[in-house]
């Protein structure tokens, strides 16, 4: 049996999943799990597709373990567990492919060069990508690996999205708003087609809704606009990112306060959002399980800031015929989906409470213009299906 890895290694995980052929040679999942608290005390878990426990592991003391280190572990445990399988090629979530990668791309020395001086505008992820990257060659020198793009999906929308009100030369440069999350709403473009043939063709605004977090308004399935820009710190306020802001913050933080660069980069990014507004945490379900007014203001900016760029993506399309909640806590959150539904009521949206707390497919009710769903992402899958596609065509 042959089959294909899919990684997504982020600032403090790193997803997998093993994808079997079939008969018919397509990708079915078979296995998955997560490396997480990268930095902290690192644990391993892994599952077959029916949820039986493959193996958990932990490092109590393993703090200073890499990416690489940590890498080596999980590829050393999948050689022996491989059941006769046969890794084809590995895939990788690559969070920016700049102006030049609108799709995957096999793996070259000269690939990883460009992709490396991208790391500035995604300072998060891209150098974790990349470590990836270059931790299986050096495991698996011969190994095939393919790049996709987060930023792909959105490469065609509308020039006028792209721009952004500065001089025209450094456009040219390259200081454009690109988008992210493009895996995802990849995904879930193509799930809309399979259930709602008719929706898929209209105007629908994703919402991928996680510890990062964006919107996406897609016509008939393809970008239009995108509230993340220049970098993956811009649009929805986030988990640790701030999301948009007036520049003039920037200038006073450097100009008045007396913040270096660096420490503007780190408020921004990583002590920002969720955390920085209640002071206590990263996570919406620590969140709304605590009545401090702290914890409250910050969800309450969440779902206000939410709102706010839903307004501005339904002008983008001209109207709107449907959303799409997606990701952690798009997909989990029933009262956050309440919260920005209710707000929304005035584009006609209503939702039927006892389905959006059954998480069900559908959540809009009955009287409701606007078609509300619940779809579960699957970037690995993605990942997946472009690495297959990479390998037939030869690229």
């Amino acid at each position: 049996m042959k089959a294909i890895v899919s990684l997504n290694s982020g600032s403090s995980s790193i997803k997998f999943a093993f994808f079997t052929l079939n008969d018919a040679g397509m990708p079915e999942h078979s296995a998955g799990g997560k490396i997480e608290k990268i930095g902290i005390a690192p644990s391993l878990v892994a599952r077959r597709a029916d949820g039986t426990v493959l193996v958990e592991r932990t490092w109590a003391q393993g703090a200073g373990l890499t990416h690489a280190e940590l890498l080596k572990e999980l590829f050393d445990w999948a050689i022996d567990h491989l059941e006769g399988r046969e890794v084809m090629a590995i895939g990788h979530r690559v969070v920016h492919g700049g102006m030049r990668f609108a799709a995957p791309r096999r793996v070259d020395a000269s690939l990883l060069d460009e992709l490396d001086a991208l790391c500035p505008l995604a300072p998060l992820h891209q150098p974790h990508n990349l470590a990836a990257i270059r931790a299986i060659a050096a495991l698996a020198p011969g190994l095939p690996q393919i790049a996709c793009f987060d930023t792909a999906f959105h490469h065609d929308k509308p020039e006028v999205a792209a721009r952004l009100a500065l001089p025209r030369a450094l456009h040219e440069q390259g200081i454009r708003r690109y988008g992210f999350h493009g895996l995802s709403y990849e995904y879930i473009a193509g799930q809309l087609q399979a259930i709602d043939e008719e929706l898929a063709g209209g105007r629908v605004i994703a919402a991928h809704l996680g510890n990062g977090a964006s919107l996406c308004a897609m016509r008939g399935g393809k970008s239009i606009d995108t509230t993340m820009g220049f970098t993956a710190l811009d649009g929805l306020m986030m988990g640790t990112r701030c999301g948009t802001l007036d520049p003039g913050v920037v200038l006073h933080l450097q100009t008045q306060l007396g913040m270096s660069a660096d420490e503007v980069h780190d408020l921004l990014y990583r002590k920002s959002g969720l955390l920085g507004v209640s002071g206590l945490s990263s996570d919406m379900r620590t969140l709304t399980a605590d009545l401090s007014s702290e914890a409250q203001d910050a969800v309450e900016l969440f779902v206000w800031r939410a709102v706010r760029e839903f307004g501005a993506l339904t002008a983008s399309l001209g109207g709107i015929d449907g959303v799409v909640f997606t990701a952690g806590i798009g997909e989990n959150h029933a009262d956050i989906r309440k919260r920005i539904c209710e707000r929304l009521g005035w584009l006609g949206l209503s939702i039927d409470d006892d389905a959006n707390r059954a998480n069900a497919l559908c959540i809009s009710g009955k009287d409701s213009r606007v078609k509300v769903l619940v779809i579960p992402t699957d970037e690995e899958r993605m990942i997946a299906d472009h690495t297959l596609a990479v390998l037939q065509s030869g690229r």
